[in-house]
């Protein structure tokens, strides 16, 4: 299927490509600002499906509205008329439809134009009314918040808010891909259509989540972003990050038997790290009442030992880093991990809290 995607180079159009070429059912076929009529023309009967992206909504004169709204779309459906094809549309209109602005009139003018279309040629045409869309190479300071606030926190501006209580109606860039790529696949009858994934935040919020993604790399904690619209929101944030800022330093922990580093903590799962031993170092010694602990040997040989606190029962694990096994620490039972190889060993470990100096649940006992 050849597709053609106008503004191509635009935020929504650099995202929607990227998935597009991902399949090969699809020949990308592309429409770029200051490409003449005859251009278009030329593309529009090549297609097989269009999507329309292609607008204005930050014009250096009023009338450039009319220009890249309105009167594209005008040129783009006689493109369609003249191959005497059925070609369906996707277009991306605005919310501001409803708005008495210039450019609210001029999305209404196209999508008058798409539905005349439709009506006269039988050409399925779906209609987005979109609003806030955000996402990784969205522009900051030009049409999204979201882009502004990542942007200024990434590179240690100040993020001006004039109301924070004032609520944001959020779509990521993936949902309204995803929704493109199900009317291309499946061609179902056309009207307006909804991505029904919208998230919802204050402005205030906003601005205070991106933050804490920023500090997450001073506090090692990080947020929950496995799921959600903290998972988008992060994935914006960081794609805002520059080439030299893609790695940053933890603090090392040394002392006669080797390092320990912590490397991520979070919220409600604890936090994992890593340690090394000297051989024949012992680490460990110690008992939990409520802490549990999973240890990983990933390079070396390690001998565990536990001690039962009442019973006095003990037990002995041996395990190394050419044969990976997960050795779990049991509350009230002591215990320690010793160096018998011939070579550094190096440990991972997640605690399923995080590290509570005032209140460590770590108590001394020889194994």
């Amino acid at each position: 299927m050849k597709v053609l995607v106008t503004g191509a180079a635009g935020f929504m159009g650099q995202n929607l490509l990227i998935h597009l070429n991902e399949n090969s059912t699809f020949q990308v076929i592309t429409f770029l600002r200051g490409e003449s009529a005859a251009v278009l023309n030329d593309k529009v009967a090549q297609a097989d499906f269009i999507v329309h992206l292609a607008g204005i909504n930050r014009p250096k004169n009023v009338s450039e509205f009319v220009e890249g709204n309105a009167d594209l779309t005008h040129s783009l459906c006689d493109a369609v008329k003249l191959t005497g094809r059925v070609i369906p549309i996707i277009y991306t209109s605005s919310t501001q439809v409803e708005l008495n602005n210039e450019y609210g009139k001029s999305k209404r003018q196209a999508e008058i134009a798409l539905q005349q279309l439709a009506h006269e040629r039988r050409v399925p045409v779906y209609i987005y009314r979109l609003s806030n869309v955000f996402g990784k190479w969205c522009r900051p300071d030009y049409n999204s918040v979201v882009a502004t606030f990542c942007y200024r926190a990434v590179n240690n501006l100040p993020i001006q808010i004039n109301d924070p209580h004032v609520r944001l109606n959020l779509v990521h860039i993936d949902d309204v891909v995803a929704d493109f790529l199900k009317v291309i696949q499946q061609k179902p009858a056309g009207g307006f259509r909804l991505i029904t994934s919208i998230h919802h935040i204050s402005v205030g919020e906003l601005a205070q989540q991106i933050n804490e993604f920023k500090q997450s790399r001073v506090s090692l904690i990080t947020e929950p972003v496995g799921t959600g619209l903290v998972r988008a929101l992060y994935s914006t944030y960081m794609s805002y990050v520059r080439p030299d800022d893609f790695a940053y330093p933890l603090n090392k922990h040394e002392d006669p038997r080797g390092t320990f580093i912590e490397v991520l903590k979070t919220k409600n799962s604890g936090q994992f790290s890593y340690f090394t031993a000297h051989v024949g170092v012992t680490r460990g010694g110690h008992f939990h009442h409520t802490k549990t602990e999973k240890f990983i040997v990933l390079k070396g040989e390690a001998r565990f030992r536990f001690k039962h606190m009442v019973t006095g029962e003990v037990a002995e694990i041996l395990t190394s880093g050419t044969s990976p096994k997960v050795v779990e620490t049991i509350p009230g039972w002591a215990h320690d991990i010793t160096n018998v190889g011939t070579e550094e060993m190096i440990v991972m470990l997640w605690a399923n809290e995080i590290f509570d100096r005032e209140h460590p649940d770590t108590f001394h006992y020889q194994v």
